[in-house]
């Protein structure tokens, strides 16, 4: 690994099937240890059920409020300066409960890779 200094634009986020928008910030396989997306849930949208494989991932609230759902525990209501862990292999899915985006970072350790994404049904 060797420094570097990485720029996002904002007109690269793009929408993907599980119901949110993805701004990639950093995810290379020169720094395969982590990657950072800033995700966006407009008003009255609940992401699919899905779960990583071989990935930890953390959600840290900056606007809006949401109510996020991992595994089989009770939903959680969350809003900004929250930090929310998911082990690999949990279920997980966030709604917007407010008004406003629902925008969050995503931080995934080991980094994200498509092929470790499993879209899962609610009832297991």
């Amino acid at each position: 690994m060797s420094v570097s200094i990485g720029q996002w634009r904002e007109e690269d986020e793009y929408f993907i099937e599980e119901g949110c928008f993805i701004l990639e910030l950093a995810n290379s396989a020169e720094d395969p240890q982590l990657s950072i997306a800033r995700a966006r849930v407009i008003p009255g949208v609940a992401t699919r059920w899905h779960r990583l494989r071989d990935t930890a991932e953390r959600y840290l609230i900056l606007e809006g409020t949401g109510s996020v759902e991992v595994g089989e525990d009770s939903p959680r209501n969350v809003s900004p300066g929250d930090v929310v862990l998911i082990p690999p292999m949990m279920r997980q899915r966030i709604t917007n409960t407010g008004d406003i985006d629902l925008v969050f970072l995503a931080l995934c350790t080991p980094r994200f890779l498509p092929e470790n994404y499993e879209s899962v049904t609610a009832a297991w």
